[in-house]
């Protein structure tokens, strides 16, 4: 398999930023880590081998994207204003400086994004923001209502960063809700350990996309299946298989 480390610098973050690429050829498809994650948890905890047999294939060429969410949705003691900034900032850095680099837009390719925990919250927001880039989206033990970590404080960025929030009042005219009834949506969680607000976001965003008339796949796996990287591991390729096909 085709791994390599890429480094550049942020215009949006006035940083170096790196990520991980492995595969060829294939759908682009990006990943984040959980809370706090970074670049290299897909591969240290076993995701990048799971999905191996379909990089290898050249149906899959994955992105493995750093975060900063220490600087954002984990400083809970910092700036409301700041923190939500540094979200945003982040958010451009991925879409205007990362994302085109490896994907045609110009000729309209879109993107799969997946990630679990904290890495599901940040595959809902890029796809739910932006489904002109994505059309395929696989949130494994997501949180999608921003308070969970913002607490009281909300203002214009925060809003846009909760899809529980601005999803319910987007007009039925909106454009992207035909461009997410054209899309590979999945949210799953378990029932087990540490997965009661995912299952509570779960459960809302199911009732949200089904009253926009959005076809969705909401899967709430068993009461054994708890919130940690060997249930991950076993979601991802069962969906994987289901969207891409055997690798």
């Amino acid at each position: 398999m085709e791994e390599r480390y890429e480094k550049r610098y942020s215009e949006q973050l006035s940083r170096n930023m790196g990520h991980a690429v492995f595969g060829y050829a294939g759908k682009l498809c990006l990943a984040f880590g959980p809370q706090n994650g970074h670049l290299w948890d897909f591969r240290n905890f076993g995701m990048v081998s799971i999905m191996q047999p379909w990089i290898d294939a050249g149906k899959i060429r994955l992105i493995c994207v750093d975060s900063i969410d220490e600087e954002s949705w984990s400083d809970e003691g910092g700036d409301g204003r700041h923190r939500a900034e540094m979200q945003e900032k982040w958010f451009w850095y991925v879409i205007e400086e990362l994302l085109p680099e490896y994907l045609d837009i110009e000729h309209g390719e879109k993107a799969m994004v997946t990630g679990c925990s904290m890495g599901g919250l940040h595959s809902a927001n890029f796809f739910f923001r932006r489904p002109d880039l994505f059309d395929t989206m696989i949130s494994l033990s997501g949180v999608f209502d921003a308070t969970y970590f913002f607490g009281s404080y909300m203002d214009d960025i925060v809003y846009n960063n909760s899809p529980l929030n601005f999803l319910p009042n987007m007009p039925d005219d909106h454009p992207w809700l035909d461009m997410y009834r054209q899309s590979n949506i999945i949210f799953c969680c378990g029932q087990g350990a540490w997965e009661d607000k995912m299952r509570e976001d779960s459960t809302a965003l199911d009732r949200i996309l089904t009253e926009k008339n959005v076809p969705h796949w909401a899967d709430f796996w068993g009461y054994d299946v708890n919130h940690d990287w060997p249930w991950w591991q076993k979601q991802l390729p069962y969906f994987l298989e289901h969207i891409m096909g055997p690798a």
